[in-house]
């Protein structure tokens, strides 16, 4: 084992744990803005295109807003959709900045993103700090779980199969790192980290 390498979203950050975890809980209250509507009208048509890297978010959300919310304009929206969705698990950080201290292993991001927010995640947020490289699917072409995916993280670390320990709250895709020979574990808690570093 070489590389840990954990997802963002579900694992990182948790968003509003007190709202069962959704960034847009008070979108109406806040922006005048029914998430329902939001969730229907934006992510069916465009999302699997801007998380892919084929449409910027910024053109898509423009005609969505102008259509449903014309008072919002594109930077207020995602900048309140960044803000709101950085929850993060303190605890997770503080165990991963020890490692990353007093051992040799890379702390690597593997996540499903677009990318204005994963610039977010990685220069406002100050990941670039706690870890060594971001891998997302808008720069990368392919989302997990699609073996691509998985293979142009294992070109881009140089390591494969077991030398990469991965962390994902999503089964689908634990399994698709597992079919790479990768050491693979769904995520649950911290506790699923500190049982695998014992054991590895």
């Amino acid at each position: 084992m070489r590389a840990l390498i954990f997802d963002v979203d579900g694992v990182l950050i948790t968003g509003h744990a007190e709202k069962g975890g959704w960034w847009h809980v008070d979108m109406e209250a806040d922006l005048g803005l029914h998430p329902d509507l939001f969730q229907r009208t934006f992510f069916p048509p465009f999302w699997e295109d801007i998380v892919l890297g084929r449409r910027g978010i910024e053109e898509c959300l423009g005609p969505v807003l102008a259509d449903i919310a014309p008072h919002l304009d594109v930077e207020t929206l995602l900048a309140y959709w960044f803000e709101k969705d950085a929850g993060l698990d303190e605890d997770l950080l503080i165990k991963l900045e020890a490692l990353r201290s007093h051992t040799s292993l890379c702390l690597h991001l593997a996540t499903n993103q677009e990318h204005r927010r994963a610039n977010y995640l990685w220069q406002t947020m100050g990941f670039e700090h706690r870890f060594d490289a971001l891998h997302y699917s808008a720069d990368i072409g392919h989302q997990k779980p699609s073996p691509e995916f998985f293979v142009e993280v294992e070109n881009r670390t140089g390591l494969m199969g077991p030398a990469l320990l991965f962390f994902d709250d999503q089964e689908r895709n634990v399994e698709a790192a597992r079919a790479r020979g990768w050491q693979a574990y769904v995520w649950t808690g911290i506790e699923v980290l500190e049982r695998v570093l014992v054991t590895a």
